[in-house]
């Protein structure tokens, strides 16, 4: 208490000033209708600069819950498409309209999508291998596939309780089945171990019309879901000791950014396995 009487000794005069300056603010702008006006207007105009700023913060804070909304309803759509679902021919029943009567079969689906948050992920290795935050208690399996908000991403390799391991596209181990778009001809896409944002593109013969822009798709015969993109051609080399092209891929998946990925559980995966299984050991 002593300290402030102190202060107030002090800075009587100081504080006595601007007492009388608010007093006579206030008189001014109460009493003189055009100080009011202009009062009103820089008051307006700077609280509406503050709301403004006030708004884009609190709207930058909600992106994250926006995003895993996002991503959510996603997944719930990706898990709709008429893709993954996939009856045996001999099952299908066709009436005049061309709709199948077991289409809402439920062991028709064959493709189910989860999503999944990216934890650890490199691209300068030889070969690369991402961490996922889903594990076997969320139903990830090893032979799973995984796909990003792009395209193509790896296959699951090992999980934990709460955590799965997956082989990188960017892996020089990675093999997987790529279709051209325009013209359908199959082949295998791999990595060369060089640049994280080119794939090479192999077995397609050279009588095959390919041009930079064109488009590759994972195939039917790969473990992926038909028609997820792998990416586009930059760059068409004649292999003359194969007579087949080398085409040199931009992935449509920037690894370097890669933050979170769908893990897609193919149902019909071991009854196809087994099958395959079962005929090579008659051989």
């Amino acid at each position: 208490m002593r300290n402030l009487f102190a202060f107030i000794r002090r800075y009587a005069v100081l504080l006595f000033f601007l007492l009388l300056e608010v007093l006579s603010m206030t008189l001014l702008f109460r009493y003189n209708k055009y100080h009011q006006a202009v009062y009103m207007d820089v008051a307006s105009e700077i609280t509406g600069s503050l709301q403004g700023r006030y708004n884009r913060m609190e709207s930058y804070f909600y992106l994250r819950k926006e995003n895993e909304d996002l991503r959510r309803r996603l997944a719930e759509l990706q898990n709709r498409l008429p893709e993954n679902f996939e009856l045996p021919d001999t099952a299908v029943r066709v009436v005049t309209d061309t709709v199948r009567w077991d289409t809402l079969r439920p062991d028709s689906r064959k493709f189910i999508y989860q999503e999944a948050r990216v934890v650890n992920n490199s691209i300068i290795h030889p070969n690369n291998y991402i961490t996922l935050h889903r594990g076997s208690k969320q139903g990830v399996a090893p032979g799973m596939v995984v796909i990003g908000a792009n395209g193509v991403v790896g296959l699951v390799l090992d999980v934990t309780d709460n955590f799965s391991t997956v082989m990188s596209m960017l892996s020089r181990q990675s093999r997987i089945s790529g279709r051209l778009k325009k013209t359908g001809e199959t082949g295998r896409v791999d990595w060369d171990g060089k640049d994280p944002r080119m794939v090479q593109f192999r077995d397609i013969p050279q009588s095959v019309k390919v041009a930079v822009g064109d488009t590759v798709y994972t195939s039917q015969y790969s473990d992926f879901p038909p028609g997820i993109l792998i990416g586009t051609v930059q760059e068409v080399i004649p292999e003359q000791s194969t007579n087949n092209f080398l085409i040199q891929l931009r992935t449509s998946t920037d690894f370097s950014r890669l933050q979170h990925a769908f893990v897609i559980a193919n149902l019909q995966r071991n009854e196809q396995l087994e099958l395959e299984q079962k005929t090579r050991q008659k051989k």
